[in-house]
């Protein structure tokens, strides 16, 4: 053992006796509005290739230039529909790529709502989530968009999910 390490206090693994109720990191028993519903989750992952600037960088980013886009959207919800589904995949990449058919191979800043509000990666983000709400119906009770990813290198991205309550 280092010179300075103090152990803290051994904590309890075991699970509450009442059905869902994880112990607090404390060992103390979970409270009940700290249960988590279960949730079946799905996400689809499209690419595309486009043009940006970003207005008011100081820095290289301000010229033109491209990036390989990966946008991901992802649902949740806590029930599958009469065949086991959340959301049919192939409907969503749909929806998805009639997005992308807009923004593919064009210059971003030259399209609505990019001619205004800047096409960062944070703002694509935002943008594939309010379009994906907005085409994507018929899901079962209680799923949502939960959030939108935009990848605009292997090892960058933005995420874009609105606050609780909100989606």
């Amino acid at each position: 053992m280092s010179a300075g390490f103090c152990p803290g206090p051994i904590e309890s693994k075991a699970k509450d006796s009442r059905v869902g109720f994880e112990p607090e990191p404390s060992g103390r028993p979970a409270r009940e509005k700290d249960i988590i519903q279960n949730m079946f989750q799905v996400s689809v992952e499209e690419t595309f290739s486009s043009g940006h600037a970003l207005r008011g960088y100081k820095g290289k980013c301000e010229n033109v230039h491209g990036h390989n886009y990966r946008v991901q959207i992802t649902l949740e919800g806590p029930q599958l529909d009469s065949i086991g589904l959340l959301v049919d995949f192939t409907h969503l990449k749909q929806v998805i790529r009639e997005i992308i058919k807009r923004l593919d191979h064009q210059f971003i800043n030259d399209l609505e709502p990019f001619t205004s509000i800047n096409p960062s990666a944070e703002n694509l983000a935002k943008y594939f989530y309010e379009e994906v709400i907005s085409k994507v119906k018929e899901l079962p009770p209680g799923a949502r968009v939960t959030d939108a990813v935009i990848w605009e290198t292997d090892t960058a991205f933005a995420r874009y999910r609105p606050a609780a309550g909100k989606g």
